[in-house]
């Protein structure tokens, strides 16, 4: 069908999907309109990276002095289980500084947002973070396979991290029933699955993957996890001498709430209720402009407090941030007012909310995907139709 359309119209235009809460009228973007947004886009990304400097500098130092503290005084307070309070201010304190490290700091920096500051400890190429994926492992899954191929079915595996189905254009199977339980794992368990994702473990299953294949990766998966559950469950707690089984439940439960926040922000960013996935036709050959549009309808916002963009990694901006994954963090929430009224100007949906209001509708799609699409109803019609300059037919 796709090509009968690039044959015969002088454009080629691409629908992305909608979703129930939009409008019936799409919003038609021409090929002129895309690409003046991208330019404007462009705009407002050099503006900021003209602005970096000393701001940017002190910030990510405070933050990481903060993971430091937090950190320190966590595993202090572990020395301490014949008082319950003491204890448990040590998880949480060991858990915000696993939060800090893994999103403010870890995510970010390895996203390269701070390679201009020639600083070796936050240089994107060899930073590593606490946590058990390793970081090169973690950057071509999410630095070049996600935000190349975000929210395109069949080529952004971050789409149900290959166990969940969170798209109805993923084709539905009795497996599927268990889409509810398989998400409480992946929450609870989710620095696991970080780690997993890069072996593709569905194609092995499927046989499209050897597993001779993969052994570079197990091998470093081997060696980071190694350390980290050396680090946190027999290290750390044999310091603590005869507090060494509290010190270990200690360092799980904290590690427990790094991994339920940082599933649910992740979550809240690509999978509430109006964010959209595109095929792999309507995608092809994309112009910057045609680019950033994916951007802004395959990602979500969630509004909070200053402090709650912090914990966040300022993930709660995941539409600044997949316009702009390099620029530090911490100036998405200034650009966000721009980007939210280019989105006006173009009649583009902008789409933001409450955390409960994203987590909600979140597990509402989860379980509503466990269901075969007969029985949920098909996908809704296009949103945005964009018309693309005709390309010379197959």
């Amino acid at each position: 069908m796709l090509g009968t359309i690039l044959s015969i119209l002088p454009t080629a235009v691409l629908p992305f999907r909608r979703n129930e809460t939009l409008p019936d009228a799409p919003t038609v973007l021409t090929y002129e309109q895309v690409e003046e947004l991208g330019r404007e886009l462009d705009d407002l990304r050099a503006r900021t990276v003209a602005k970096l400097g000393d701001e940017d500098r002190e910030y990510i130092y405070k933050i990481i002095k903060a993971q430091r503290g937090l950190e320190i005084t966590g595993r202090a307070l572990m020395y301490l289980p014949f008082l319950p309070p003491a204890w448990l201010a040590g998880v949480g304190a060991l858990g915000v500084a696993k939060i800090l490290d893994n999103m403010e700091i870890g995510h970010n920096v390895m996203h390269g947002q701070y390679d201009w500051m020639r600083e070796p400890g936050l240089n994107s190429e060899v930073f590593e973070w606490d946590t058990v994926c390793p970081a090169d492992q973690w950057k071509h899954s999410h630095n070049y396979m996600h935000h190349t191929f975000t929210n395109i079915v069949g080529m952004d595996r971050d789409i149900g991290y290959g166990i969940l189905r969170m798209d109805q254009d993923q084709k539905w199977n009795p497996y599927y029933l268990g889409n509810p339980v398989y998400a409480f794992l992946l929450m609870t368990f989710f620095e696991w699955g970080v780690m997993l994702h890069d072996l593709e473990t569905e194609n092995i299953v499927a046989g499209k993957r050897k597993w001779h294949d993969v052994k570079p990766l197990l091998q470093g998966m081997w060696r980071k996890a190694g350390k980290q559950a050396l680090k946190d469950y027999v290290i750390f707690p044999a310091l603590t001498g005869p507090f060494f089984a509290s010190t270990v439940v200690g360092n799980v439960a904290a590690n427990l709430v790094r991994n339920v926040w940082t599933y649910s922000i992740i979550f809240c960013g690509h999978f509430p209720t109006g964010v959209q996935t595109f095929s792999q036709e309507e995608t092809a050959d994309e112009s910057r402009g045609e680019w950033y549009v994916r951007q802004m309808l395959g990602s979500a916002n969630i509004e909070g407090s200053p402090l709650f963009h912090i914990m966040s990694g300022n993930l709660s901006h995941q539409i600044e941030h997949h316009l702009f994954p390099d620029l530090p963090a911490h100036r998405y929430p200034q650009i966000a007012p721009e980007v939210k009224a280019l989105c006006e100007k173009y009649d583009l949906p902008y789409n933001t909310g409450g955390f409960f209001q994203q987590i909600g509708s979140v597990w509402g799609k989860i379980f509503k995907l466990a269901l075969p699409n007969s029985l949920t109803g098909s996908a809704p019609p296009a949103s945005v139709i964009v018309e693309r300059k005709k390309t010379s037919a197959a």
